[in-house]
């Protein structure tokens, strides 16, 4: 089995921002176990910017963009040494591999990745991945370490993704709130519970939180890979999930599987305007899976350009689809209800092509 575990900044570090050893010991000790019952597996850490603040020393974390990067550049080395000397404990040597959105877009550097990656797992080293905070443009990337870990398990071709955090799993409520809270299990699919709104980041030294472990947990499942939240501090965590024991929240794949692209067009771009379409082109979308077509839009919404993350919604405000549009939010707005014979000197004639359009209405 390849397994993809990631583990985030609240999970690794304290309260102070400091690298816990006692964390980074347990992670090595479960990748060599899994290791030693013939897994693959890749580690997806977070931590690298908490890391940067307590390396140099500062009472907090600071909110601008080129602060964080320049922490993140501090703070990942720092990250990698904890790391290596855990591991190397058990005899096993880590790869550093930092990524950027660009990797998961582009067939070429996607397929680079993915080769660079299978090598690593072939000569034995443990694969840890992060973002590239330090020159990652803020308005492309993952956003937090959740949808880039639920990315990388369609890249590598995992069979599960573990996500550790502070929390035990999924519940019916917050826990921490709701002493009745108890904790989901399981959830199939196409449950209504990958969508539902929860809280943000747990504590101020992460990005994800709940939300963003569904969001992931959506991702894995679509690229036919089940996936598990489970607590960072349960013993043998990783293996426990490997063996399908009862243990965390456990995601079961779909049956309908997404091109990495289009992963990233449904769950993971930042989408920058609405598109409304009328009944029509709803059932050329959902039950034909066609190009949007200009004729069917009945408004645009938001200022965007060509190439942007758009949704497609229906007179009553019901996402049917996201996708990337092949025109810019104004030609949009003055080509929409127009056929195709009354666009042709337009060099696009699609409003979002099918090949950019992934169908997320119910059939």
């Amino acid at each position: 089995m390849r397994i993809v575990v990631k583990i985030g900044t609240s999970s690794l570090t304290d309260d102070h921002g400091r690298i816990r050893s006692d964390v980074i010991a347990s992670v090595a000790a479960q990748l060599s176990a899994a290791r030693a019952e013939g897994h693959d597996v890749i580690l997806v850490t977070s931590g690298a910017v908490a890391s940067g603040v307590a390396g140099l020393g500062m009472s907090e974390r600071p909110n601008d963009v080129l602060s964080l990067q320049a922490l993140s550049a501090v703070g990942q080395p720092q990250l990698m040494a904890a790391y290596n000397a855990a591991l190397s404990q058990h005899s096993l040597v880590a790869a550093q591999v930092l990524l950027v959105p660009h990797d998961f877009v582009d067939r070429q550097q996607y397929l680079h990745a993915r080769d660079t990656i299978h090598r690593l797992l072939e000569l034995g080293c443990i694969p840890i991945v992060n973002e590239n905070d330090a020159i990652a443009n803020n308005e492309i990337r993952y956003g937090d370490n959740d949808h880039l870990a639920a990315l990388l398990s369609h890249l590598v071709g995992a069979d599960m993704l573990v996500l550790l955090t502070d929390m035990d799993g999924l519940f019916t409520a917050d826990p921490r709130t709701n002493p009745s809270a108890t904790i989901i299990s399981e959830v199939a699919a196409d449950d209504p519970l990958l969508a539902v709104s929860t809280s943000g980041a747990g504590t101020d030294r992460g990005s994800g939180g709940m939300s963003s472990k569904l969001a992931a947990a959506q991702i894995a499942s679509w690229s036919g890979v089940t996936a598990v939240i489970a607590s960072a501090s349960a013993t043998n965590a990783v293996l426990r999930a490997a063996s399908h024991e009862n243990i965390g929240t456990r995601f079961l794949p779909h049956d309908r599987q997404l091109s990495a692209r289009k992963l990233w067009i449904a769950f993971a771009a930042e989408v920058e305007g609405t598109v409304t379409v009328d009944e029509g082109a709803q059932k050329a979308l959902v039950e034909r899976g066609t190009s949007l077509l200009p004729a069917g839009v009945t408004a645009v919404s938001g200022s965007f350009d060509i190439g942007a993350v758009v949704n497609v919604v229906n007179d009553a405000g019901d996402l049917l689809a996201r996708g990337m549009s092949a025109m810019s939010s104004d030609v949009a707005r003055d080509a929409a209800g127009k056929r195709t014979a009354d666009l042709a000197d337009m060099s696009v004639v699609e409003a979002i092509h099918r090949d950019d359009l992934v169908v997320l209405f119910s059939r």
